[in-house]
Formats: structure tokens, C-alpha cells, sequence
């Protein structure tokens, strides 16, 4: 008699995704998108303060951590955690080398055994779109919390309010039948977008008080470096590699084009339309 087969891992396909090739592109452009990202890591630096303990869900290489540990001084525990190995490995170079007392941790935020009661704080940015189960991964977050924690979150809104996100793979698609799609209502960059289905997630995983608030950043990147980005990450980086010289050439030069709007001299200036979520413990 056969056995049953076994489960499925939860977020295996995130796993695989940043232990691959997502992983290595974020810690080779770690500077520039420490920069692209910094607008977003100023709330959620300045909303930890007074906190005793600090997790950083998806803390990738660990600049939301180290601001974190940086204001609120050694004697706060400050911990980061990730899926992805090379960016773990990465954020603990960076912090080394800073002298920063941020720890980080590489595991699976949805099935990690935290230790229950421990932090006062949990922050994100753009972090949390990615689980298979997020009632199952913020209910663990949960747990890990003391009663009155606060959560605090940034994440997308709608793939239509951020058209500089999606601009690459609209440019590539009629020369790209075969980019995989964005999967629809996530797990994924935009899974967040509908305010409703989060405050549902965050009711289901025992939260309270969830609240979502509009936050519009205004980021920039040198003009220099956006070839460079825009063939790294999302879809487009990850079926660039696959194609033929003649192709990938074909399609970055329709790419280039369809970003002059974003061009202003030497930068290139986008809006980031997000979330700022809360809730309580």
C-alpha cells in the first residue's frame, strides 16, 4: 500500500525563490535598495520607540533592524528574521560591521517555534505579503508577543496605484508570452492591496484594533542604475537571464523606453503608494 504523500512546506516556493535568485539580486543591490527604501524605513524606526523587544518580520539584509537598534540603544533586543540564507548571512556583515546589536535569524516567520510572550513590537516592511497561510503566520507572530504588542506594517497598495512597479513586465509582455504572471490576491508583492481582506487576516489571527492608513513615499534612484534594477528584480529579472542575446536585448530597449516618463535629469523619481497597518496584541 503506498504512503501518503507527504505535506506540502509551507512557502516552499518563497524559500526557493529567495534562496535563489531573488536572494542574491537583493544582497548585490543592497546599497541601492537601501537607498530606494530608506522613506519607508523612517516611520517604522521612529514608531519603535520605547520598545523593549523588536521583531523585524522579512527584515531581508537588516536596515529596518539596524535603524531600530540604533535608536532605541543596546539595551533593547532587536531581531530580524528572514526566509532567505544570503540575506540573513548579508544583514549579519552589515550589522558586524557597524557595531550594531541587532541579531538576525534566518527562518520562516509562519513556523517558527518563537518562544511565546517574548516581543512588545513587531515591524515590517514589505515583509509579510508572501505567505501561503498569512492567518497561520500572524497568529505564530501572535503568540510570540506580549499582551498590548503592537504591530506595525508597510506594505503595497494596489498594483495600480504603483504603476512604476509593474511598468517592466507591461513593457516586456508582448514580447514575453512566456513571463509568469503575478499570482492574483498573492502571496506576492500586491497581496495586501485590499484593505478589508487585511483587518479579515489580522481579526482571524488574533489581533486587535487592526487600522490601515494611505502612505505615499516619494523614492528616487540615480539614472545610472536603473537598467540594472529594473533587470534584477520582479518577474522580468527572473526570465531575463533565460533568454537569448538578441531577445534580452529586445527587451530591455522597450523597457528603457517605457520608464522615460520617471526620468527627471539624472534621477529617476517614482511615488510608492503603501499601507501603514497597526493592530495590538
Amino acid at each position: 500500500m503506498a504512503a501518503d504523500p507527504a505535506p506540502p512546506t509551507p512557502n516552499a516556493d518563497q524559500a526557493a525563490l529567495w534562496n535563489g535568485p531573488a536572494g542574491h539580486a537583493w544582497v548585490q543591490a543592497q546599497a541601492l535598495m537601501d537607498d530606494i527604501l530608506a522613506p519607508m524605513a523612517r516611520p517604522l524606526a521612529e514608531g519603535a520607540a520605547g520598545a523593549q523587544a523588536v521583531l523585524d518580520v522579512g527584515c531581508g539584509a537588516g536596515a529596518v533592524s539596524r535603524a531600530i537598534a540604533r535608536r532605541l540603544g543596546p539595551a533593547a533586543r532587536v531581531t530580524g528574521l528572514d526566509i532567505s540564507e544570503p540575506l540573513i548571512a548579508h544583514a549579519r556583515r552589515l550589522a558586524a560591521a557597524e557595531g550594531s546589536a541587532a541579531q538576525f535569524v534566518c527562518a520562516d516567520a509562519q513556523t517558527c517555534g518563537f518562544e511565546p510572550g517574548v516581543f512588545d513590537r513587531v515591524v515590517s516592511r514589505f515583509g509579510v505579503m508572501f505567505f501561503d497561510d498569512p492567518a497561520a503566520a500572524f497568529a505564530n507572530l501572535r503568540r510570540a508577543c506580549r499582551a498590548g504588542a503592537r504591530l506595525h506594517l508597510i506594505a503595497w497598495r494596489s498594483a495600480a496605484e504603483n504603476p512604476f512597479m509593474t511598468t517592466a513586465e507591461r513593457a516586456a509582455a508582448p514580447l514575453l508570452p512566456q513571463m509568469p504572471p503575478r499570482p492574483a490576491g498573492g502571496p506576492g508583492q500586491f497581496a495586501f492591496a485590499e484593505a478589508a481582506r487585511v483587518r479579515a487576516i489580522l481579526d482571524a489571527a488574533g489581533w486587535s484594533e487592526p487600522a490601515l492608513h494611505p502612505f505615499d513615499a516619494d523614492c528616487a534612484l540615480p539614472k545610472a542604475e536603473l537598467m540594472p534594477y529594473l533587470t534584477r528584480f520582479g518577474p522580468l529579472g527572473l526570465v531575463l537571464p533565460q533568454l537569448e542575446p538578441e531577445m534580452r536585448e529586445r527587451v530591455t530597449e522597450a523597457v528603457g523606453r517605457a520608464f522615460q516618463p520617471f526620468v527627471e535629469g539624472d534621477q529617476v523619481r517614482f511615488r510608492a503608494a503603501c499601507w501603514q497597518i497597526s493592530a495590538v496584541a
